[in-house]
C-alpha cells in the first residue's frame, strides 16, 4: 500500500466513523419527533411553527429560509460541483461510507471466489504481475456472508438513528425492546441491504446513487479534469503485464480506455498503484498516471475520435540506456 492509499484508508475510516457517530453525538440528524434538523447539537429550524403562531414576522421567516435553507444548500451543491468538476468522484473514492463497504466486500468475495462480484464470468488470477497474491478458498464464504450481514444490519441501525433519537434506538436494541415500527424498519432495511451488498453494490454505485451519478456527469463535462492517463506511446509494454490495473479497480473498469468508458471512476487510484508495483523493479516508468489540464485531453477528447497534441511532459520520459540494460 503506497502513501496515497494509506491516506485514502485514513480518510475513509474517519468518515465511516463519522457516519456512524454523527447522530449519536448530535452532529447531524433529522429528528422526526421534533420535525427539525439538529446540527452540531443545536436545533436547526426554519421557524415555520413560530411563523404560524405569530411569534415571528414574514421578514424574519424569509431571513430564516435564506440563511438556514437556501444558503447552506447552495454552498453544499456549489462545493460539490466544483470538486466534481476538477477531480470527479473524489467523494466516492475517498469518503463515501457505501463505497468503503463495496471495497471491503470485494476483498472478502475475491478470497472466497476469485471474483469481485458474483456476476463476473471469470475469476481473477491468484498471482498477479503487481505482486498481489490472493489464493481462493471457499472457506472465506463464511466470513464474506458475516461481513455482508454485519454491514447490512449496521447500516439499517445507523439510518434509523438519523431519524429517531439514537439513545432510544440503541437502548431498545440492547435490551431487545424495539417498538414494532423500529423493528420493522431495521428488519426490512437489513434485508434490502443484504440484497444490495450481495448482488447489486456495483450497480448501485454506477447508476443508483444520485450523488455519484451527479459527480460523474459534472466530471464528464470538464475535458481537463483529473483522470487516469495511459502512456499510449508505450502501449506494447502492456503485453508484458496481466492487466493488474484492471484487477485492482474496485469498480471493475478498464483504466487504459477512454474517459467515457471510465464514467464511474471513483479516483481511488488503485490502478495507478498496481501499475507502479508492476514497474517496481523496472527502470522504465509506469504507464498509468493521474493527468489533468492539457494532459487530460488525450483521454477525454478520444471520446470523439480526436487525437489532440499532448504536451511532451505529461508522462515521464524513458531513459533508453536504462531500458537497454534491462533488456
Amino acid at each position: 500500500m503506497n502513501k496515497i492509499q494509506k491516506q485514502r484508508l485514513a480518510w475513509r475510516t474517519g468518515f465511516f466513523l463519522l457516519f456512524i457517530l454523527a447522530p449519536v453525538l448530535d452532529l447531524f440528524r433529522f429528528d422526526l419527533e421534533k420535525n427539525h434538523f439538529i446540527l452540531l447539537t443545536y436545533p436547526w429550524t426554519l421557524g415555520i411553527d413560530a411563523f404560524k403562531s405569530g411569534d415571528i414576522g414574514a421578514m424574519e421567516m424569509a431571513l430564516n429560509m435564506g440563511l438556514r435553507f437556501f444558503l447552506p444548500l447552495a454552498l453544499i451543491v456549489g462545493v460539490g460541483i466544483w470538486v466534481a468538476w476538477k477531480w470527479g468522484r473524489l467523494y466516492c473514492g475517498w469518503l463515501c461510507p457505501h463505497f468503503s463497504v463495496v471495497e471491503t466486500i470485494n476483498h472478502f468475495m475475491r478470497k472466497a471466489s476469485g471474483k469481485l462480484s458474483i456476476w463476473d464470468r471469470e475469476p481473477l488470477p491468484e498471482k498477479q504481475a503487481d505482486g498481489t497474491c490472493i489464493p481462493v478458498n471457499r472457506k472465506w464464504w463464511w466470513p464474506t456472508v458475516l461481513v455482508i450481514l454485519g454491514f447490512s444490519f449496521l447500516w439499517a441501525v445507523v439510518l434509523i438513528t438519523y431519524l429517531l433519537p439514537p439513545k432510544e434506538i440503541y437502548y431498545n436494541l440492547f435490551h431487545l425492546s424495539l417498538t414494532r415500527n423500529q423493528a420493522l424498519f431495521i428488519g426490512v432495511a437489513t434485508f434490502l441491504f443484504i440484497i444490495e451488498f450481495t448482488v447489486a453494490r456495483h450497480l448501485f454505485c454506477r447508476f443508483g446513487c444520485v450523488i455519484g451519478l451527479a459527480q460523474s456527469l459534472v466530471w464528464m463535462g470538464n475535458k481537463k479534469a483529473l483522470v487516469v492517463g495511459f502512456d499510449r506511446a508505450r502501449s506494447t509494454q502492456c503485453a508484458e503485464c496481466d492487466a493488474s490495473c484492471e484487477h485492482a479497480c474496485p469498480m471493475r473498469l478498464k483504466p487504459r480506455s477512454i474517459k467515457r468508458k471510465m464514467f464511474t471512476c471513483t479516483q481511488c487510484m488503485q490502478c495507478v498503484e498496481a501499475c507502479e508495483k508492476v514497474h517496481e523493479n523496472d527502470p522504465r516508468p509506469p504507464l498509468l498516471h493521474m493527468l489533468s489540464e492539457q494532459c487530460a485531453l488525450d483521454v477525454s477528447l478520444r471520446d470523439f475520435g480526436l487525437k489532440p497534441n499532448i504536451p511532451s511532459d505529461c508522462f515521464p520520459p524513458i531513459h533508453h540506456s536504462e531500458a537497454e540494460k534491462q533488456d
